[in-house]
């Protein structure tokens, strides 16, 4: 059953000027807004008192004074609508329910089989999603967001030759949840989200960061003056593929053979594992093994986070971010983790690690789902241009 359908708020540049940057907390008073906008203390409130009268906006608190009356804090009304949100994996997916404040309401995390096609598993996570909100309560679903383990066009929103999903490839996913669920829908590569995901809650001075997902397979998203990029197809960031020099030659999904994902992944590890007669199932049983003194699962660990660390540090004196996070199961084992910093602070530029910090995620079981509907908010509350993003049928 579809849930309730609820129409997504429009409004003019001028109110989405003072909006947006509520929304994403780059301000939270009036006069934080006219600092951040250049618009004047009258013309910010002209703009605000229309939206709190309507409901739109909430004064919930007072900020730190700076001399003077405390400013009053100002919030978007999250019970507006609410946002449902996807993180599809290979070994494990996330459901949750996120409001328009970009609050986590409830999560679940499921197992499901992606090799019985999009229709199937789409319809599974749609009546998960319907259990979810019927349990808690909540306000009624506006939209929809997923985040996918491959590769997205930016142009088209289908899938583009993903390794691990057999049947999913040129699938536009998120017209098909729309169709589905009955609400305009977003599509967008795992690893952006989880990027975006770190947004969320965080420090706002961290404006350019690379994140990093390890699991069963590797792909990371970029962040880069405080919004993500993906490039012109979509693709920007994506190091699944990159060559690592003098690595073994496996065979990649690509056709090609070393590529990072080939070699390093968690699949690769669990793979390698087994061929050297370990009884593993998953890279978490390689992690545990590590943990208690194998040599075998730490060398593997050690010698995939510094291939992992070699490609990394290229982009990181490329790129010089501020922050470099890894995240997936991976993240989970200090070998790897210590393995890539060893392997950044041998190959960087004293200038580019400076100041970089290398983090584990903010929300390591949730950022998926809410860097998801950020980017979903991002487009309905925004421009006609941000907009066209969504999706609202498979068949249009």
């Amino acid at each position: 059953m579809k849930p309730p359908r609820a129409a997504l708020p429009t409004f003019s540049p001028q109110t989405l000027a003072v909006l947006t940057p509520l929304r994403t907390g780059a301000a939270r008073s009036r006069a934080e807004l006219a600092a951040h906008t250049g618009l004047s203390p009258s013309t910010v409130t002209a703009r605000i008192d229309p939206l709190i009268a309507a409901g739109v906006i909430v004064e919930n608190g007072t900020d730190d004074s700076r001399g003077g009356r405390r400013p009053r804090r100002l919030a978007i009304r999250g019970d507006l609508g609410t946002v449902a949100s996807v993180d599809l994996g290979v070994e494990r997916s996330t459901i949750g329910l996120v409001d328009y404040a970009g609050t986590s309401l409830a999560h679940r995390h499921l197992v499901l089989d992606l090799a019985e096609g999009p229709d199937a598993v789409l319809r599974r996570v749609a009546e998960e999603l319907a259990a979810l909100a019927a349990a808690n309560g909540a306000p009624t679903v506006t939209g929809a967001a997923i985040a996918l383990p491959g590769p997205v066009s930016a142009e088209t929103g289908r899938l583009v030759a993903p390794s691990r999903m057999p049947g999913w490839h040129d699938v536009d996913v998120a017209a098909l949840l729309a169709d589905i669920l009955g609400v305009p829908a977003l599509a967008s590569n795992d690893a952006n989200c989880m990027a975006v995901g770190e947004l969320v809650g965080g420090d706002s001075e961290a404006l350019n960061q690379v994140f990093i997902k390890a699991g069963s397979g590797i792909g990371s998203g970029v962040v880069a003056g405080g919004r993500l990029y993906t490039g012109r197809s979509g693709a920007a960031g994506d190091i699944s593929h990159v060559t690592v020099p003098g690595a073994a030659p496996v065979p990649c999904s690509c056709g090609r053979v070393g590529c990072l994902d080939a070699v390093a992944s968690g699949s690769a590890l669990t793979r390698a594992a087994q061929e050297a007669g370990r009884d593993v199932s998953d890279v978490e049983t390689v992690i545990d093994l590590a943990r208690n003194g194998d040599a075998l699962a730490t060398g593997l660990l050690r010698e995939a986070g510094s291939m992992t660390g070699g490609v990394l540090a290229t982009i990181v004196n490329f790129f010089t971010p501020d922050r470099l996070v890894v995240g997936g199961s991976l993240s989970a084992s200090d070998v790897f983790i210590a393995a890539i910093k060893s392997k950044l602070w041998a190959d960087c530029l004293p200038m580019a690690t400076e100041n970089l910090e290398v983090a584990v995620p903010r929300h390591p079981r949730v950022g998926g789902i809410l860097g998801a509907a950020r980017l979903f908010l991002d487009a309905a509350f925004g421009p006609e241009t941000a907009r066209s993003a969504l999706r609202t049928s498979a068949r249009s």
